[in-house]
């Protein structure tokens, strides 16, 4: 029998930058690059911006793109992005009680899931 050992995670290299809090979530969105739709999922969030998994999408940082989740999004910007992952940063930020309502979302799907 072999025992699976996790990495401990790394430190977060943007942790000193932010200026709001992020939230942990699992919740698909689209991202509009160029007029083009990409299926992504939005990993973190906070009313400055958001973490996504945008796996092939062709995302590259400095470009101009909109998150769309729910009947709801942000314009933004693309900061970074390593492998499947970007950072996005909001144009206008997005309200505090709309990011605890994704993260409630996000925890309610999550749960859903795996019952």
């Amino acid at each position: 029998m072999t025992l699976a050992v996790r990495a401990a995670p790394e430190p977060d290299p943007y942790a000193a930058q932010r200026q709001h809090r992020r939230v942990q979530v699992a919740l698909p969105a689209f991202l509009v690059i160029g007029g083009r739709r990409y299926s992504v999922q939005i990993l973190d969030l906070s009313a400055g911006g958001a973490k996504i998994d945008c796996g092939t999408a062709l995302v590259v940082a400095g470009a101009s793109v909109t998150l769309n989740w729910g009947g709801a999004g942000a314009q933004g910007e693309v900061r970074w992005r390593e492998g499947r992952e970007a950072g996005l940063k909001f144009a206008v930020e997005i309200d505090e009680r709309d990011v605890a309502d994704l993260a409630r979302r996000g925890q309610a799907l999550s749960e859903r899931l795996r019952a």
